[in-house]
């Protein structure tokens, strides 16, 4: 059986998830889920480091295999489990999809992670908060090019949904919850209609919901 480490507050360990459960892989049935990361730890262990260094979650054991980094690790589900083909294949959507696999971790994720992490992560008296709102608002920006993308396509990936919509969406969530819980700190939120459109089909025709925090992990 898969053995998947890595806590479900993780939004890389998020991204497997969700891409297991469209796969139709069931934990407990079809693979194993240990808790790892945080207040569970396990991932500075010597035993966890020998199978990932970087000493971080998501990480696949599958048979002899060892992968981590998370949209590695959907890439190689879906080449692998994908008998249904929940997932489209061909050139062109595989690539479109990886586009946006990459623009999430090069372009979305860093100045978000740095309003994401000051907020929730960093303990109040040692929050920089001019770094959060230029963060938070960075992002805004960044995401009006998603929606310029989502004007003329159903998905961010293409037509279809693929992967590159997983690993977008949960960023794009957090992005909501953090405005939500933290306006003050965050600044406006931008209003992009087509995001939002987008946002909406994922939960009516996807496992999405499962899958996204309901609110924010808060670490004290």
């Amino acid at each position: 059986m898969m053995r998947l480490w890595g806590r479900k507050s993780s939004i890389n360990v998020q991204k497997v998830l969700w891409c297991l459960a469209e796969l139709g892989l069931e934990e407990g049935k079809d693979f194993e889920r240990v808790d790892a990361g945080l207040h569970f730890g396990i991932n500075n262990t010597p035993e966890f480091l020998k199978m990932n260094p970087n000493g971080l979650v998501p990480t696949l054991e599958d048979g002899d295999l060892i992968l981590w980094e998370s949209n590695t690790i959907m890439r190689y589900l879906v080449s692998q489990y994908d008998k249904a083909e929940r997932f489209p294949k061909g050139v062109a959507a595989q690539y479109s999809s990886e586009k946006m696999m990459d623009w999430q971790l090069a372009t979305l994720w860093p100045p978000l992670r740095t309003a994401f992490l000051g907020l929730t992560r960093t303990p109040e008296k040692d929050r920089n908060y001019d770094a959060i709102y230029k963060g938070y608002q960075a992002t805004n920006q960044t995401l009006g090019l998603l929606d310029q993308i989502l004007s003329s396509q159903d998905y961010c990936s293409g037509n279809q949904f693929n992967i590159g919509d997983i690993v977008v969406a949960l960023g794009v969530h957090r992005w909501v919850l953090l405005n939500d819980t933290f306006p003050e700190k965050t600044g406006s939120r931008s209003e992009l209609k087509n995001v939002e459109r987008w946002l909406k089909q994922l939960r009516a025709e996807t496992l999405f919901s499962e899958f996204a925090d309901k609110e924010l992990n808060i670490v004290k």
